[in-house]
């Protein structure tokens, strides 16, 4: 079988807060929003120039019942980080942390590479990943 991961969700208290996030301070563009029936909205945002959307599902806003029976422990800040691929580990936590976002660590150097962890509003987990001698990311 030949696949790409084309979606991550993301559990959110807030849509608008988060879109927000990380739109101004993270620097990712919004890649969908669309209005649902009963007031619902779907809204996924992503790295530029990528196909990767993070859906940014608020909590208690499935439409269908099935889905608010399955997704009832969803929970904000609960998954392990996302990790984000980055040329200068230090340079991206000096940007962001500028606009605002709180790093619980900031880039720390380790055999495999330069690494820094930040969160978002909700507490979700984003690593920044810097392979071994500064290369590009892959």
């Amino acid at each position: 079988m030949e696949t790409r991961v084309a979606q991550v969700t993301l559990v959110v208290t807030s849509q608008k807060d988060s879109l927000a996030f990380y739109t101004e301070k993270v620097g990712f563009e919004k890649k969908t929003d669309v209005a649902l029936p009963g007031g619902h909205r779907w809204v996924t945002v992503g790295p530029t120039g990528q196909d990767l959307e993070l859906a940014l599902w608020e909590v208690g806003s499935a439409v269908d019942p099935a889905q608010q029976e399955w997704s009832k422990h969803w929970t904000p800040g609960r998954a392990p980080p996302l990790v984000l691929r980055v040329a200068d580990c230090r340079k991206v936590h000096a940007e962001l942390s500028r606009r605002g976002v709180e790093f619980p660590q900031p880039p720390k150097e380790y055999p495999w590479g330069v690494s820094a962890t930040f969160r978002d509003p909700d507490g979700n987990l984003f690593s920044l990943s810097q392979p071994p001698s500064g290369g590009p990311p892959r």
